[in-house]
């Protein structure tokens, strides 16, 4: 496994042996072997100038003390920052991942009846010094404050000049790569604070060789709403994947200072596509970004507590709040709390109810120089796509993002079968669609990893003509021959579920892994002194 780098900054990280990941900050190990990351998971929320960042880390290495660096804008304190549950994450990343979802024809000869389909709706005491500050001080560095959240011994630091930092975290025992003066200095210049996280490894549970931290979640107020990333550049040796999870109140989010591009979505594929759905997304995102270079690609944009179809239930009030909607949206005011001798009254925390938050996932995929700059979000208008039931044909409309009044957009990939049974009517009625004629519509598959391992993205790439059923011709693809008009025999696209149904266990599928969400890290190694 490649050591994985990363810095501050939402991006995905794929759990490949050979695919650098990206985590948050500077990653720490007490000992010398490599230490690289399994899965990192963030979660960025936004409403005016204040920004909740949440991540999830796994570490595979020696059971040592770790450590990670941060650059924040201000100087955070224990109020700021707590650590979550871990299964938010999964839940954020499965709503979010491109799904492969299906259809059957429905007998041509039932009585008809019309279905609607549903539309999402639309200041703590003065920060202490450690024994070691006049030493600090030398070289220009001051820490902030510090304290202690579950495992983790958390310090900020500011400091004067970058090679003044440079050398305290070598003084300090910390074995920075090569050329990190040089990247951190815009950071310093810019007067970054740097959110340091020692962990006691005492605390910390392992489960087949990885650390299981706790997730971490801060929040800071700042006039930009950006994701530094350019320290995790520091240790790349290949791509790297960003995935951005966003959650803005009533509002999607773009990149301001990266091109743009949608994914294609609504297209029918072939029913072999579900043996191995995460390579095949991966496929297509690479032919995407090599139609649109450098572009950053929207992959859902939809209210967060709506979906359709749904891989599974959409976020509940109390998982907002969690991933930060608490510290974003205020409390309800008492109306009888400015009037003089009145004592105000203590809302209770079921009254409030966080709602109208739009998820929306980002992802690039870049190469060590193709990420010059932090990633600027900014303010987007809402688009739909991805929507609504096969026409007669099989054909769907919305295969790319639109402009609308609310957010519906997502990556939907759609199997169909035909119908295969006896007809026997004298005007039966072809091309209406809906679940198996056998058992319940099974629930959608979502790709989760869209970041695989190797080169087999590329390699598939070659095949997607002969795995879509719709042409895409803004990536100047044509589909394979496939006869999905009732004129004539029917044929099908497929042969139908499997035993299970169209989800196809994740554990199952051999080109399937867990997509990891993440910020682009750097990784440190701590030395151990001999004592």
């Amino acid at each position: 496994m490649k050591q994985a780098i990363a810095v501050l900054g939402l991006c995905a990280a794929m759990a490949w042996p050979t695919t650098s990941r990206a985590f948050c900050g500077f990653y720490v190990s007490g000992a010398d072997a490599s230490l690289y990351n399994n899965a990192t998971m963030v979660v960025m929320m936004r409403e005016g100038t204040r920004t909740v960042l949440s991540m999830q880390n796994n570490y595979q290495g020696p059971p040592e003390d770790f450590a990670m660096v941060v650059p924040v804008p201000v100087v955070l304190q224990e109020d700021n920052v707590k650590t979550l549950p871990p299964e938010i994450f999964a839940r954020v990343d499965k709503l979010a991942a491109p799904r492969l979802v299906e259809y059957w024809e429905q007998d041509p000869c039932r009585q008809l009846v019309a279905y609607e389909m549903m539309a999402g709706n639309a200041p703590r005491s003065a920060a202490r010094k450690s024994v070691a500050a006049d030493a600090e001080e030398d070289y220009g560095v001051t820490i902030e404050a510090q304290f202690k959240v579950a495992e983790y011994d958390i310090v900020i630091l500011s400091a004067k000049d970058s090679g003044g930092l440079d050398k305290w975290l070598r003084k300090n025992e910390y074995n920075i790569p090569k050329g990190a003066e040089k990247v951190l200095r815009p950071y310093v210049e810019q007067d970054t604070k740097f959110f340091v996280a020692k962990v006691d490894a005492k605390k910390v549970k392992f489960k087949n060789g990885s650390a299981v931290l706790s997730p971490l979640r801060f929040h800071y107020d700042a006039p930009t709403f950006t994701l530094p990333v350019r320290l995790g550049l520091l240790n790349s040796s290949g791509k790297q994947d960003l995935i951005v999870h966003l959650l803005g109140k009533q509002q999607r989010y773009e990149v301001a200072n990266y091109k743009n591009a949608s994914i294609p979505t609504n297209i029918r594929v072939d029913d072999s596509v579900r043996k191995s759905f995460g390579a095949f997304y991966d496929a297509l995102f690479e032919r995407t970004i090599e139609k649109n270079p450098g572009a950053v690609v929207t992959e859902y944009s939809w209210d967060a507590t709506t979906c359709d179809p749904c891989p599974e239930p959409p976020l509940r009030p109390d998982e907002l709040a969690t991933l930060g909607a608490d510290v974003l949206v205020p409390a309800e005011k008492d109306p009888y709390s400015d009037i003089p001798g009145v004592v105000p009254r203590r809302r209770p925390p079921t009254r409030w109810r966080p709602s109208g938050f739009v998820l929306t996932r980002l992802h690039y995929r870049y190469e060590k120089d193709g990420l010059g700059e932090d990633l600027v979000f900014r303010a987007a208008g809402p688009i739909v796509g991805g929507r609504g039931m096969p026409d007669r044909n099989g054909d769907l409309q919305e295969r790319r993002a639109q402009a609308s009044s609310f957010n519906n957009f997502q990556g939907r990939y759609v199997i169909l079968h035909r119908w295969q049974g006896e007809i026997a009517c004298d005007n039966p009625v072809r091309g209406q669609w809906g679940g198996p004629p056998d058992g319940p519509t099974p629930r959608p598959f979502a790709a989760g990893n869209t970041a695989l391992k190797g080169t087999s993205g590329k390699t598939l790439t070659n095949q997607l003509p002969g795995l879509i059923r719709t042409d895409i011709p803004e990536l100047d693809l044509e589909a394979g021959t496939v006869d999905l008009s009732p004129k004539g025999e029917p044929e099908s696209e497929g042969k139908g579920p499997t035993p299970e149904g169209c989800s196809v266990s994740p554990a199952r599928t051999a080109s399937f892994g867990w997509i990891a969400l993440g910020i682009v890290a750097m990784g440190l190694r701590r030395r151990r002194t001999a004592r």
